[in-house]
């Protein structure tokens, strides 16, 4: 099916405040994420891969991590003007304010989409871990001659009072929202599950335009709580199915519907242990469908003697004698000396962890180096070493400086 032109405005301008101290330093879709990647990578992939070149990513806290990681990783064709990652702080314009919401973000750059005139526009967020085929779901917008589409993902209707609801008919018209309702109403098909919105949406332009405008005359900023809810009565609102999105080069053991909200250390902590094992819930490795960027410049990993389960080991570490590393991600350019133990763990970039360590259930962000001996992970007075302990218990050591 041929498509129209297309814009995709990615928001990344969020605190990501349950994800501290990972969010320190920087926002929360600067997060460093499995062996080589950053959680805003996931999404301009997707983009990418759906042949969608033309991409504003709306930034605002704490983003100079993340407008550096753009402009080194994510450089597009400088010959073809509409293949571009274009980082957008606020405009402003309507006075000196930062975004006040997500329709808001996207209503300071409006004169973007008056620029590229295109026929839709594409608002997703950028702090979820995910493949999916966007191409799929304009089809989808485009059969049903919709105004707005919203990617749902389906989930146990016990499970959807901890999330946005989406209220269906049998065709997937959008009739109503329920936010974290204590009784979700369930999909028409399948009375056990629920539909959750996933804030992704397809807009066809001057439906857009002209609900934003509106929008901004009542003081409303957000998609989810204002625009959307206000188009179901005067416009035809559908919701994509997320799950019958069909990616290439998936594994059949892979669940299907991949997708995670890292906003908590522990979701954080899970997703990276769903990257691990010989059957993984979400295999990032997919030649088909790959996530960008991937040109490390970092030698290859050195290890002189080790005994290493099920771990994910990148470029660049070193790795030295009677180590032992089990159920772990170890980023780019790592120091492990002799006789450490990592278990369960998550060793950010360039971070040092000392002879006789040993770490479990520890997440070491960047440039970190371990003191000789450490033992972290086992006593609850942990947190006079500096560190941040978790609900879930996970200890968390943050970065010491705030460069990243």
């Amino acid at each position: 099916m041929a498509h129209p032109k297309v814009l995709a405005f990615v928001l990344a301008g969020g605190k990501g405040e349950r994800l501290f101290p990972l969010t320190a330093f920087r926002s929360k879709p600067a997060v460093p994420f499995g062996g080589r990647y950053r959680i805003v990578d996931f999404v301009l992939s997707n983009l990418v891969n759906s042949q969608i070149f033309s991409i504003y990513l709306l930034v605002q806290y704490k983003s100079q991590s993340l407008i550096e990681h753009i402009r080194q990783q994510w450089v597009m064709s400088p010959i073809i003007r509409d293949h571009f990652v274009a980082v957008v702080p606020p405009q402003m314009r309507m006075g000196p304010e930062w975004f006040q919401g997500t329709a808001d973000a996207v209503f300071q750059n409006i004169n973007l989409i008056n620029h590229h005139n295109p026929g839709l526009v594409i608002v997703f967020g950028a702090d979820h871990i995910y493949r999916m085929d966007i191409r799929q779901m304009i089809d989808f917008h485009l059969i049903k001659g919709a105004d707005v589409t919203v990617a749902a993902r389906p989930v146990p209707v016990e499970e959807a009072s901890a999330f946005g609801v989406i209220q269906t008919d049998s065709e997937n018209r959008i009739i109503g929202f329920q936010e974290k309702p204590e009784t979700p109403t369930p999909m028409p098909s399948d009375p056990s599950r629920a539909y959750v919105s996933m804030g992704n949406y397809i807009f066809t332009t001057d439906v857009l335009v002209n609900a934003l405008i509106e929008a901004q005359h009542k003081k409303h900023h957000d998609f989810g709580a204002h625009i959307l809810p206000s188009l179901v009565q005067t416009g035809r609102l559908f919701a994509y199915d997320f799950e019958s999105n069909i990616i290439p080069g998936t594994k059949p053991y892979e669940e299907k519907g991949y997708w995670r909200d890292v906003g908590t250390i522990k979701a954080f902590f899970d997703a990276h242990m769903d990257l691990l094992g010989e059957t993984p819930p979400f295999e990032l490795n997919n030649p088909q469908w790959p996530i960008y960027p991937s040109g490390q410049k970092a030698p290859a990993t050195k290890i002189l003697h080790a005994e290493i389960e099920n771990s994910m080991i990148s470029e660049g570490v070193t790795i030295h004698k009677n180590v032992t590393i089990k159920n772990s991600v170890i980023r780019t350019g790592v120091v492990i000396e002799d006789n450490a133990v990592v278990e369960d763990s998550i060793i950010m970039d360039f971070s040092v962890i000392k002879r006789g360590c040993h770490l479990k259930n520890v997440i070491v962000d960047k440039m970190n180096v371990i003191k000789e001996g450490a033992k972290i992970g086992f006593d609850p007075r942990d947190e006079r070493f500096g560190l941040h302990i978790d609900s879930s218990g996970i200890r968390v050591i943050p970065r010491k400086g705030w460069r990243d």
